[in-house]
């Protein structure tokens, strides 16, 4: 099949396939006569199981690391187990961020009753006062870190 077969196949935007060729998450294919490339039902099963771990929300690196273990059948798995153990714990810690993330922005709201003036909201007067307060570096400023990296 040609790559928007693939792509429709396993519901994926061509050019993200073409992303994870060039992160080398999708083994190279044949090319036909035509300069074609031509992908398997391999491909379909290998971008689901990419696109599923994506979902879960693990980063290109960890997903590597289960693909090396597919790939690899008989392999001992303990490191997968180690990943996903660690993964867990990178979940939790984005709840615990998003909690704060959520009381934060509730406290917010609760300096703006009801409508009234711009220049009298209670929610754009407390977001000036504090984007002129120094903070620390910006990725530790209270927002959802997204990616995170195996040790």
């Amino acid at each position: 099949m040609k790559i928007g077969e693939l792509a429709k196949a396993a519901h994926t935007q061509v050019e993200t396939i073409r992303y994870y060729e060039r992160e080398g998450l999708l083994p190279e294919t044949a090319r036909t006569d035509g300069n074609y490339l031509m992908y398997a039902e391999e491909h379909v099963d290998r971008l689901s199981f990419i696109r599923h771990c994506r979902g879960l929300d693990m980063t290109l690196d960890e997903i590597r690391v289960l693909l090396r273990f597919k790939d690899a059948p008989h392999e001992n798995c303990a490191q997968v187990n180690d990943l996903l153990d660690e993964h867990i714990d990178h979940v939790a810690t984005r709840i615990k961020e998003l909690k704060a993330l959520e009381r934060q922005l509730k406290t917010l709201r609760e300096s703006c009753r009801e409508s009234q003036q711009a220049s009298q909201c209670g929610i754009l007067t407390e977001l000036s006062s504090a984007s002129r307060q120094v903070h620390e570096p910006a990725t530790r400023r209270g927002h959802v870190h997204g990616a995170h990296s195996l040790k």
